[in-house]
């Protein structure tokens, strides 16, 4: 058995990650704020004494003695991270540096959830981990997109300068239970809208792509990513491309064929034209990619929304 936190745990990938955990023998310490996540995702888990929650913020140093770290603390929705820019950047600098701190101190290996959003608006396609990304320094994108790159600067500085042993996949688009109804994200958005009998809103005129995985497959991306040996950045992400308004129509099928898509506002200040992962890597290195797909996915993902609306 092992001692793992999970920072960010009541999220909604952090969710997945501490019932994944825990359903193979480890012990969990799950630390979340609150602020953009719900206890409720985790209330199942809750009767099961190797889980242990703690509210807490990472920007404030702590200490628990731990084997392993997984950082998902982190608003991860344009609308948590615009509401509040300044603390998105602290949690990526100060919050990161202090679990950086911590596993150093208690000889623990790290695992830092990084984003496609790193690959900014990208001019390759599709994204590999080798390219730099083209990311606005000052947008309100910003404060998310460079403050996930910094904190994989400090990962390789803390690595190369007092050999914390991390990990670093960057995730792509992915949907499925314990997601926000309010977060924004097109999933949620367009699932929301369908259940509620109201058409489907799409910003700009709905070419722009995503690839989008569903929450089990990244789950597992990146737990295939800890136990590795593998330092650098992977990408963690589904190959099948689809533009915005694919996405949508198939939302439609699944949820009520007679709603309509309207198209009525401007596309968001620096969202990508373009968004798909080369998963060379992850193949090659973790025997990894995704398994369920998009409508498998999304019809789970409708139930859950369904159950809660």
């Amino acid at each position: 058995m092992k001692r793992i936190l999970v920072t960010g745990g009541s999220g909604f990938l952090g969710s997945h990650l501490c019932k994944r955990l825990l359903d193979e023998g480890n012990e969990v310490v799950c630390l979340d704020n609150l602020l953009t996540s719900s206890k409720c995702n985790i209330f199942p888990l809750m009767d099961n004494k190797n889980f242990h929650f703690m509210l807490h913020d990472i920007i404030i140093p702590f200490h628990v003695n731990v084997d392993e770290i997984y950082n998902l603390a982190c608003p991860a929705s344009p609308i948590h991270y615009q509401k509040n820019p300044i603390r998105t950047v602290k949690a990526n600098t100060i919050g990161v540096i202090n679990l950086l701190e911590l596993a150093r101190d208690v000889g623990a290996k790290i695992l830092q959830a990084s984003t496609s959003e790193v690959y900014g608006d990208p001019e390759i396609h599709p994204q590999t981990e080798s390219y730099w990304g083209n990311v606005n320094t000052i947008g309100i994108r910003s404060n998310y997109d460079e403050g996930k790159r910094i904190a994989e600067c400090l990962m390789m500085d803390y690595h190369r300068t007092y050999g914390v042993d991390i990990r670093i996949p960057r995730i792509f688009n992915t949907h499925g239970e314990n997601m926000a109804t309010d977060d924004g994200r097109v999933i949620s958005n367009f699932i929301v809208q369908a259940l509620k009998g109201k058409d489907l809103t799409i910003y700009g005129d709905g070419t722009q792509t995503r690839s989008i995985s569903y929450a089990s497959d990244t789950i597992e991306g990146i737990i295939r990513l800890m136990n590795s040996h593998y330092i650098y950045p992977c990408n963690i992400g589904s190959i099948r491309e689809h533009t915005i308004l694919e996405i949508a129509e198939i939302i439609i099928s699944l949820i009520n064929p007679s709603l309509k898509i309207i198209h009525e506002k401007p596309l968001p200040q620096d969202d990508p034209r373009q968004r798909k992962p080369d998963i060379s890597l992850a193949k090659k290195l973790l025997d990894w990619e995704p398994v369920v797909g998009l409508e498998e996915g999304l019809m789970k993902t409708i139930e859950y929304f369904r159950s809660i609306l």
